[in-house]
Parts: structure tokens; C-alpha cells; sequence
């Protein structure tokens, strides 16, 4: 397993991680997901980490707070040789302050994660989403509170925009406070948004990209092509209308991308599609999910080896979309251009 720093941090982390969306199985989407027990993560978590995944990633929102109660009991003695992440901000009750990211709920948030975890401490603590409502040094001072307690490692965001997260990044310097050094994001081939603002971000102010649903929500499995629709047993029959938005024809030609690259380095399309995003700029880690071992083996698969320059072109053309202002005259008029080196050109 290669590891890579977290975004300008000490911290080491797996190039694949493991997402826990599958652990717990309460409420429908979540439920839709998968309901893995604690003797299956049991299993899944051993074969992780002997593979050198330690990273894990959950929220409290996962199945109603069972996906953090699984995880914990099925890491059990083996916890000093994980990472664990966490989420909050998303509403987890019908109150007032059941939602957010003020004081109150954070601390809240992070005595109920530490509780259902079975730990001490939470690695990486994430804001699962951007609140507008509560004014951004509250949020920060508590983040770098959270921290000097000993309750929080490092601290990162998660579903910003470029001004949400470089706001948050300059409160934090001018105070001194601890700043996110991750960011968890939707990124993948059938979905590139990331590399226009928030990918420039991250290179230049140091945070990683921590990679959600980099299958596009089970799209880049190999199992639906152009023309042939979702298995029935394929989750996207519930869960469709949750994750992002994906053009069919830009699917299919993607996947005839796939296929011919798999024919040609004997890996499968999911494999592919997975390798891709590690050789991105920015990228710290993949997070995968398996409801199973068959799946998370054949998920191991995607590292280890390298695509080839031909490879990576193939997909780079096949996946790009047309830039949206005011990104694309950089991309099409040689003045903007010589003034705006390409991304390609940034270190992972």
C-alpha cells in the first residue's frame, strides 16, 4: 500500500481508504447501502488493514450513528493500528440544534462519536457540510479547542465550495487556529467538477483530497454499459436520486474507454477507474466500500501498479468536460492560457 501526507500535515495515510456507508443498515438509504454487521466488519476491517488500508472513514448521519457503533466494536483491539474519520454537521434529529456546525453541536457531535466509537480520540474530524448560519470563527475556535483537548487530531471540511473552504483557511491563519487539511470530496471520472477551483485550492493552501464515490455511485462498476441498464440487484435503483447527477452519454463513452483499457492491461474497469484518481494532483486518498470480500479484494486490485501514458491520455480525453466561466478562456485563448499554467502541471 503507498501513503501519502494529508494535505500539508505529518499525517500518513493510505492511498486507498475504506468508507463504512455499508456498516449498520438503518433507514432507507443507508439501508439500501448494505447492512453489514459487526462479525462482517470484523472480517472486512482484518483484510483492510492487513492490506494496509488503516484509514476509515464514517459520520454520524450513516445509518442513524450505527455505522460508527459498528465500526468501533469491530475494530476492537486493533484500533492504535487504524485512522478513524468522522463526519458531523448533517441533522441528526428534529431539533434546533440537531444540525450544524455551532459550538454546541460540535461538541455534542464529537462526545456522541467518541461514545458510539469506543475511543478516545477521532483522527480526522471532518464538517460534513458548509452551515452558513453559524459565523465561521465559532466554528473554527471550536475545531482547534477539539483539538488541544486531545478529543481531535486534525480537522478537515467536506462538501465546500473554493470560498467557503479559503474563508475557514484564512480565519484559521490569521487567529492561529488549527486549519482543515482535508477536504472530502466527490470527484471520479464521470464527475471532474473538483479540478476547477477546488483543486487549485488545495495544491496552493495544502489540503488534501480525501475522494468520495469515485465509482459514481456504483456507475464504473462494469456492470452497466451504454445502452444496458442497472442490474436489478444494483443499489442505484434506490439511491439514484441522492448522489450526483451523471450524464448517460458521457457514461457510456467513458466505460467503451474502460473496456478497452481492460482488455489491454487484464484489470478490471472498476480497478481502472479507481487507479485514475490516484494519479491525480491533490489526491491523499480513495475511499472504497465492499459489502463483502469478494468486493473489497477486487477494490485492493486497483493499486499496486501503474496505467501507462497512452492509458491515462485515453481517459483524460474521454472524461473532460467543457470548462465553465471563468475557467474556460484560460482553457481556449493563448493569452489567458500563458498566464494560467495546466493543472497537469501540479504536484500530487
Amino acid at each position: 500500500m503507498e501513503y501519502r501526507t494529508l494535505g500539508r500535515s505529518g499525517l500518513r495515510v493510505p492511498v486507498l481508504s475504506f468508507g463504512t456507508g455499508t456498516f449498520g443498515g438503518r433507514g432507507e438509504l443507508f439501508g439500501a447501502w448494505g447492512a453489514t454487521d459487526v462479525d462482517g466488519a470484523r472480517e472486512i476491517l482484518a483484510r483492510c488493514l492487513d492490506a494496509g488500508v488503516t484509514l476509515f472513514d464514517t459520520a454520524d448521519v450513516y445509518s442513524d450513528g450505527a455505522a460508527e457503533e459498528v465500526l468501533g466494536a469491530a475494530l476492537g483491539r486493533r484500533r492504535d493500528e487504524a485512522l478513524i474519520s468522522t463526519k458531523a454537521a448533517l441533522p441528526t434529529g428534529s431539533g434546533p440544534n440537531d444540525a450544524g456546525t455551532s459550538r454546541h453541536h460540535l461538541r455534542k457531535a464529537v462526545h456522541d462519536a467518541l461514545r458510539r466509537l469506543g475511543t478516545d480520540h477521532i483522527d480526522l474530524f471532518q464538517l460534513h457540510a458548509y452551515d452558513a448560519t453559524t459565523p465561521v470563527d465559532e466554528v473554527l475556535s471550536t475545531l482547534d479547542r477539539l483539538v488541544e483537548d486531545g478529543a481531535v487530531r486534525y480537522v478537515g471540511v467536506s462538501n465546500h465550495a473554493g470560498w467557503q473552504l479559503m474563508r475557514a483557511l484564512e480565519r484559521a491563519d490569521r487567529h492561529g487556529w488549527v486549519r482543515p487539511v482535508a477536504h472530502q470530496v466527490y470527484y471520479s471520472l464521470l464527475g471532474r467538477d473538483y479540478e476547477w477551483d477546488l483543486m487549485p485550492l488545495g495544491a496552493e493552501e495544502g489540503v488534501g483530497a480525501v475522494v468520495w464515490s469515485p465509482l459514481a455511485w456504483g456507475r464504473l462498476t462494469g456492470r452497466i454499459r451504454r445502452g444496458t441498464p442497472a442490474p436489478p440487484s444494483s443499489r442505484l435503483h434506490a439511491t439514484a436520486a441522492a448522489g450526483p447527477p451523471v450524464d448517460d452519454e458521457l457514461l457510456g463513452d467513458v466505460v467503451d474507454v474502460l473496456d478497452r483499457i481492460a482488455a489491454d492491461t487484464g484489470h478490471t474497469v472498476p480497478q481502472i477507474a479507481l487507479n485514475w484518481l490516484t494519479t491525480r494532483p491533490t489526491v491523499s486518498s480513495v475511499i472504497v466500500g465492499a459489502r463483502d470480500l469478494e468486493q473489497l479484494d477486487q477494490n485492493l486490485g486497483a493499486v499496486g501498479w501503474e496505467l501507462d501514458d497512452e492509458h491515462l491520455a485515453l481517459l483524460d480525453a474521454v472524461s473532460r468536460r467543457p470548462a465553465p466561466y471563468p475557467h474556460f478562456p484560460y482553457e481556449r485563448q493563448d493569452g489567458f492560457a500563458q498566464l494560467n499554467p495546466p493543472m497537469a502541471g501540479l504536484r500530487r
